[in-house]
This record gives C-alpha cells, sequence and structure tokens, in this order.
C-alpha cells in the first residue's frame, strides 16, 4: 500500500478527535470503514500507530514519530488546496462537476445534460462513499451528488446542503449463480438462501449492517464474505456467494437477478445540493435516464409493473 496524504489527513483526523467513531463522522466516512482504512496504513508503515483504548485512542511512540512528520504536511497541503480552488474560480467556469455512487442511469443522465447544457462541461466523480460526496459538495469540490441511502442507516448531511428525491424506496435484488435452486423462481423468498454465503463490502457507508438487521429479521444467519465489491460478479457467477444488487442490473448466462419476495432490503435515492441551486431540469433529466435505465431491465420492469409504477414513467 501506498500512503497518500489522504492516509495522513485520516491518521491526523483520529489523533485530533482522540476516537475513531469521532474521526469518521469528522471525515465523512463510516466507523468499519475508518478502522479498516488504519489497519491497512498501519501494515503498510509496519507498526501500531494508536492504542485502543476504553475511551478512545492514544499515539503509541511510533505514532507520535508519524503525526509529527504528518501534521505539517497536511497543513501545506490544505493550504496549496485552497490557493488552487481560489485561482480556478478567479480564472474559468468549473462546469457541472457531479459526484455519484454508481449507478446504471449516469450514462443516460449525462447525455440529456450534454444536449441541454452544450457549451458547459460536465465531469462526473465515482466513490462508492455517499458522506465522502456529502462533504465534497459541503466544501465546494462537486456541484451536485447523485447518492443512495441505505434504508435504516440515514445519511450524515452537512449543513447547508438540501436534497431531491428520485426513489423513496428502490428495492434491492439477489444476484446468484445461474444454476443455483432459487434461481429457478420468479421471486426469491430470502430464506431460501440462508446457507449460502453472502457477500457484502464492509466499507461502504451502512450497507453490513444494514443486511445484518435484514438477515436476523429474517431469523437466519448465513456466513457473510466481506469484500470489494468488483469481486462480487465472479464470486456470484462460480457460486461462491449471493449478493444483493441494484435491480437495475440485467441477468447474463452465468449470473441470475430475482427480487426478493417483500423487498426486505431497500436504499432511497436522492440528489444533494447547495442550497439555492436550480435543480428542476438537471433532476428531469436524472429521472428520464433512470427510466430509461430501469425499463430496459425485463425483472425491473416487471416489478415497476407489480408495484404501480413508483416511477411514474409508464
Amino acid at each position: 500500500m501506498k500512503l497518500e496524504i489522504r492516509h495522513l489527513e485520516v491518521l491526523c483526523s483520529i489523533a485530533e478527535t482522540g476516537s475513531i467513531r469521532k474521526a469518521a463522522r469528522d471525515l465523512g466516512m463510516s466507523q468499519p470503514a475508518l478502522t479498516t482504512q488504519l489497519r491497512r496504513i498501519e501494515d503498510a508503515l509496519g507498526a501500531r500507530l494508536f492504542a485502543r483504548e476504553q475511551n478512545g485512542c492514544r499515539l503509541t511512540p511510533a505514532g507520535q514519530a508519524v503525526l509529527s512528520r504528518a501534521r505539517p504536511l497536511v497543513a501545506q497541503m490544505s493550504t496549496l488546496m485552497t490557493d488552487i480552488r481560489t485561482a480556478a474560480t478567479r480564472t474559468a467556469s468549473t462546469g457541472l462537476r457531479i459526484g455519484a455512487t454508481a449507478n446504471r442511469a449516469l450514462p443516460g443522465w449525462l447525455r440529456r445534460l450534454q444536449k441541454r447544457f452544450p457549451d458547459v462541461p460536465t465531469a462526473l466523480h465515482i466513490n462508492v462513499f455517499a458522506h465522502s460526496l456529502l462533504q465534497d459538495l459541503a466544501r465546494g469540490q462537486i456541484d451536485l451528488a447523485f447518492v443512495h441511502e441505505v434504508e435504516g442507516s440515514p445519511l450524515r448531511v452537512p449543513n447547508g446542503l438540501e436534497a431531491w428525491t428520485l426513489l423513496d424506496r428502490e428495492p434491492q435484488f439477489i444476484s446468484m449463480s445461474a444454476d443455483h435452486p432459487a434461481a429457478a423462481c420468479a421471486v426469491v423468498d430470502i430464506r431460501a438462501l440462508a446457507d449460502d454465503h453472502w457477500m457484502v463490502d464492509p466499507t461502504v457507508d451502512g450497507e453490513l449492517a444494514a443486511l445484518q438487521r435484514v438477515l436476523h429479521a429474517a431469523g437466519i444467519n448465513p456466513p457473510l464474505v466481506q469484500g470489494d465489491y468488483r469481486a462480487v460478479s465472479t464470486l456470484v457467477m462460480i457460486g461462491a456467494a449471493v449478493a444483493p444488487c441494484r435491480p437495475v442490473v440485467n441477468s447474463c448466462e452465468d449470473m441470475a437477478v430475482r427480487p426478493l419476495r417483500d423487498d426486505p432490503i431497500a436504499v432511497k435515492l436522492l440528489v444533494f445540493c447547495r442550497v439555492g441551486t436550480e435543480m428542476e431540469s438537471i433532476c428531469a433529466d436524472l429521472r428520464s435516464a433512470y427510466a430509461e435505465a430501469a425499463f430496459r431491465t425485463p425483472a425491473y420492469r416487471e416489478w415497476l409493473a407489480a408495484h404501480g409504477d413508483p416511477l411514474g414513467a409508464g
């Protein structure tokens, strides 16, 4: 692992707050995600930087040595970034800067925005961490944040932001190998997957805790495989795991995607902007792009029809 300035910022925040929980809140991250990142930093350096105690974290001698060098570097980088942003604001328009968690509606949205605003450059930044995107938005580093809020794990929204809701409740479907017995069902009962390994990325805001709540409510306790979602398709296709997925994901030759009975797993789709931003046309384009992606997916199209088409797209 190569240390970067963002890793030094993490160390400084933990040292200043004396708590991983407080540092995670300030950084716009989940506590498990920050704990994982700290462990990777310590592994890369080959030393424990913090002693975990009942009331928080205390710097070890190695941590004190690292922080004595990290703090001035972080301060210098912060000053540099402020100067760069100020200069950029003075000299040119930044165009439309969009931050988003991954979504199949993004290509169609960008096409519509480019058609609507042909003279405005559009930049897209993908980040799985919704809280980080909201922090970027509050700091003026992006203009819009299209994120999902995991049901039961509300986002921490910085002051000065307002939200527009694309969909109050997007059901999360389940992906499995094409030869999984449950793939023969049009709708899968979650209890039929009690003996499967479930794939979840613990660094994504709220998803691990939400999945654990849902499985507990269903009365099952399957083994959880914690890992990067970029590896999920391979594990699912070979039958090593099942995984929740967005309903706009299509089945393919090696993978089946099915809705879960009663839709126990869901997210809310939101666009955040700074207060006073004109959003009507931009959000209309997103609604149209999302509906296009949704109705291109047979399983989701059927789900929408059965639930009265909450998109209002017909």
